[in-house]
C-alpha cells in the first residue's frame, strides 16, 4: 500500500464527505413520497454535520433562556441557523413572543475586504453571494414557519438586506430599546464584524452570548482579530460545547 502523507488522506477523506452528500442529495430527490412527506422525513437525508450545528445552537440558545432579549445573527447566508433558531424558540419559548430573530445580511456577498482578512479564494468582494431577491425568498420561508407556532399573528422575526456596518446602527438607532441575548456573527471577515462588535456593546446584558463561526479560523482571520481589538480575547473565556462542536464555532458569556 502506498505511503499517504497527511494532506493526501485529508483531500480523500473530503472526496468521500462530498460523494455522500451529493449521493444523499440524489436519493433525496428520488423520494418516492409527496414533497410534503419528505419534509417530515428530512432526517433521512440529513448530513451528520448539520445535526452537530443544531445541537450545538440549542446549546447556545439553552443558555439564554434566563437572559432577556433577541435573537441576531450577523451574516444568514441561506439563512438555515436562523430557521434553527426559530425552531428552538418553538421548542423551548413557545409563549415568548419577545425573543424576536433578526437577521442582518446583504446577500450579495461580501462588500468590501480588508487585508487583515487574508487571502482565502473565497474572500473577495461578492465572495458568498446568495442570488438576486433571496432575502424576500427568506422572509418567505420564515414567514410560512411561523404560521406553525404560536402567536402566529405577531411578525418574531426580521431579514435586514444591506452592509450590517450601516444597517445595524440604523436598526438600533430605530429601536434603541433592543437588549440582545444572543448575537452569532457569520460575517467571516474583520470590518462588520468589528463595527457590529462595537455597535452591540451597548445593548447586551450580563449573561448575553457572542457567538462566531470562524474565530481561531486561519482561512478567515479577520473574525479573530476583530474580537481582539474590540473585547480582548484574556478578558474572556472563548468556549466550546463539547461532543457536538462542529469546526470552528466557539462563544463567550458577557459578565
Amino acid at each position: 500500500m502506498p505511503h499517504l502523507d497527511a494532506q493526501s488522506m485529508d483531500i480523500r477523506a473530503a472526496n468521500r464527505f462530498v460523494e455522500a452528500e451529493e449521493r444523499l442529495a440524489e436519493l433525496s430527490d428520488r423520494f418516492p413520497g409527496s414533497d410534503r412527506e419528505r419534509l417530515h422525513q428530512l432526517p433521512l437525508f440529513l448530513p451528520l454535520h448539520v445535526l452537530r450545528r443544531i445541537a450545538f445552537l440549542e446549546a447556545l440558545y439553552r443558555e439564554i433562556l434566563p437572559v432577556h432579549g433577541v435573537i441576531m445573527e450577523l451574516g444568514v447566508r441561506f439563512g438555515r441557523d436562523l430557521a434553527i433558531f426559530d425552531a428552538l424558540r418553538m421548542l423551548h419559548e413557545p409563549l415568548n413572543y419577545g425573543r424576536k430573530i433578526i437577521g442582518f445580511d446583504t446577500f450579495t456577498g461580501f462588500p468590501s475586504v480588508h487585508d487583515k482578512d487574508g487571502d482565502h479564494g473565497l474572500v473577495h468582494v461578492g465572495g458568498l453571494e446568495t442570488g438576486d431577491d433571496y432575502d424576500a425568498y427568506l422572509e418567505e420561508v420564515l414567514a410560512a414557519r411561523e404560521q406553525m407556532g404560536t402567536y402566529e399573528h405577531m411578525r418574531k422575526f426580521e431579514i435586514v438586506q444591506g452592509d450590517a456596518s450601516v444597517t445595524l446602527r440604523d436598526y438600533l438607532e430605530r429601536n434603541p430599546h433592543t437588549i440582545v441575548s444572543l448575537a452569532y456573527f457569520d460575517f467571516d471577515i474583520y470590518e462588520p464584524t468589528k463595527e457590529c462588535l462595537e455597535l452591540l456593546r451597548g445593548h447586551v446584558t450580563k449573561g448575553s452570548i457572542l457567538a462566531f463561526d470562524e474565530l481561531n479560523c486561519p482561512d478567515f482571520p479577520g473574525e479573530t482579530l476583530a474580537v481582539k481589538e474590540v473585547f480582548g480575547l484574556d478578558r474572556y473565556a472563548i468556549r466550546r460545547v463539547p461532543g457536538v462542536n462542529p469546526g470552528m464555532p466557539s462563544y463567550l458569556v458577557v459578565d
